[in-house]
């Protein structure tokens, strides 16, 4: 696969959910005004729960490596992401995050 069609496919996948995320998530969450209680309608099953806590830590996680590649490898702007992952989510944030870590060039381990 070419840098190109990796950077358009990280950029597509994570644009889509925006997308949904704006469509199918958003107009309910604003419509009801309970922000605590969307969030909540995410863990009412098992099922439910598991992805739910699943994407929370894979955002925690992307959160620390965007932090450590930052501090120890120079990357710069993923601080920019970070926002991205409470909204719309994790799948935009790490889209961008991938494609803005390939265009900053290569980083230097220190």
């Amino acid at each position: 696969m070419s840098r190109r069609v990796f950077e358009l496919l990280s950029l597509f996948v994570g644009a889509a959910f925006a997308l949904f995320f704006v469509i199918v998530v958003l107009p309910p969450a604003l419509e009801s005004g309970d922000i605590v209680g969307a969030f909540a309608a995410g863990f009412v099953n098992p099922f439910a729960a598991g992805y739910s806590l699943d994407t929370i830590l894979c955002g925690v996680i992307l959160i620390i490596w965007i932090l450590y590649e930052r501090s120890q490898l120079g990357v710069r702007h993923g601080l920019w992401v970070i926002p991205l992952i409470f909204i719309p989510g994790v799948a935009t944030a790490f889209g961008i995050y991938l494609v803005l870590r390939l265009r900053t060039g290569p980083v230097q381990q220190q």
